[in-house]
């Protein structure tokens, strides 16, 4: 098993803001490796570089899929003031640029929101709740399933026979399968869970990220965190999705937007 910290190791080259690393096979969808395992890359080379130690805010655009195998994470520091630290990270793969960030790190606490009007998802106990397995019987296979332990609101996995609710959202538990607790990077790929809301609107097949933006609201609490996926809007061959995320405190924790392209019937 691939753990999260070995999967998103960096070597870094002199003094300077370069990072060498190994995208790791097993964090992928089909053949594709996972966009929030991809921004993680970028979030721990941004971290390596920043004075302050927390991820609070990425925006991420792919512009071409990189292999598993040997990359490079470039930083620039765009500002660096007391009470956060501004970055831009690329990553590389024999010279082509692949997925760029802008970068906000800060200072993350473990406390209760000062206010919310958020609604923590309600969803069914873990062990209710049906796992999503590496391999699905469909045309690929999911290796994300084997570094992540997921399991779906049964009233939002009809989709796997047939019958999809069409409602447009779908909750989950998340928890890394190494057994180490979430933090605010390891939280980026929760936050691109798996499978794209259009599944539950029957509409299968790929949907790659093309932008993704994500909000780190707090040290997440040991234990599994809850995501809640769903859908505004389909059409033009392209999906809006919306993440949030809880720990085991009911806090929220993380949230995310991403547009990804969809082949709608």
């Amino acid at each position: 098993m691939a753990h999260f910290q070995t999967a998103t190791a960096l070597v870094r080259r002199g003094d300077g803001p370069v990072f060498d690393t190994e995208l790791d096979p097993q964090w992928t969808i089909g053949p594709k490796l996972h966009g929030g395992y991809l921004l993680a890359v970028l979030a721990k080379a941004a971290a390596e570089v920043s004075s302050h130690p927390h991820l609070t805010a990425i925006s991420g655009s792919f512009s071409v899929a990189p292999e598993p195998g040997p990359a490079v994470v470039e930083v620039e520091v765009l500002r660096e003031g007391r009470g956060l630290t501004q970055l831009r990270a690329r990553l590389s793969q024999n010279g082509a640029p692949c997925t760029e960030a802008l970068i906000t790190q800060g200072v993350l606490t473990d406390g209760d929101a000062w206010w919310s009007g958020v609604d923590p998802v309600d969803i069914p106990a873990e062990q209710d709740c049906l796992p999503v397995p590496a391999d699905g019987g469909g045309s690929f296979r999911i290796g994300l399933m084997d570094v992540v332990e997921q399991r779906i609101d049964p009233a939002a996995a009809g989709f796997a026979v047939g019958q999809p609710s069409r409602k447009g959202v779908i909750s989950s538990w998340l928890r890394l399968a190494d057994g180490t607790d979430w933090d605010p990077v390891s939280l980026l790929v929760a936050l691109d869970p798996v499978p794209p809301i259009s599944y539950d609107l029957g509409i299968a097949g790929w949907a790659p990220t093309v932008q993704f933006t994500a909000y780190l609201r707090g040290i997440p609490a040991p234990g599994p965190v809850r995501v809640r996926m769903r859908a505004g809007e389909i059409g033009g061959d392209r999906m809006d999705e919306v993440a949030e995320l809880w720990d085991e405190k009911n806090r929220l924790i993380g949230q995310a937007t991403q547009i990804a392209a969809v082949r709608v019937p």
